[in-house]
């Protein structure tokens, strides 16, 4: 008999389901932790810029928040709902983020790649808002 046809007929063995259970357990309590950590970094920022904490959970209205303290137009918003230029704005609105923050280009590019690791020492660390981009 062919080995491969052999391969193809064993079963694999079922992993129990308590074992997936804690698997499923441990991976909502990481995911649940990033997406506090996120929501917390994102309070913090807007606080440092002047604006409500509270707008960071606000949907939509943290996107036009968030624009205001990068010193991008409001009207910016439609195009962070346009697929492809969405990357663009991102890059953008994170780069300029980032700089009224006292931070570099390169921290900014970091920010809309690694937002999870960037947002945090952005928001807990010692940076100030001091805005170069000013909203036309």
């Amino acid at each position: 008999m062919n080995v491969l046809a052999m391969l193809l007929q064993e079963q694999p063995t079922p992993i129990s389901s308590g074992a997936a259970a804690g698997v499923a357990t441990g991976i909502l309590v990481v995911y649940f932790a990033v997406l506090l950590l996120a929501i917390v970094s994102m309070w913090k920022i807007f606080t440092k810029a002047g604006e409500p904490g509270w707008a960071a959970i606000v949907p939509i209205y943290n996107a036009i928040v968030l624009l205001k303290i990068a010193g991008k137009p409001a009207w910016w918003f439609i195009l962070m709902i346009i697929p492809f230029v969405n990357i663009v704005i991102l890059f953008m609105v994170s780069i300029n983020l980032a700089q009224n923050f006292g931070k570099s280009t390169a921290f900014g590019i970091g920010l809309a790649l690694l937002g999870f690791i960037f947002g945090p020492i952005l928001a807990f660390g010692d940076a100030r808002y001091q805005p170069v981009h000013v909203a036309a």
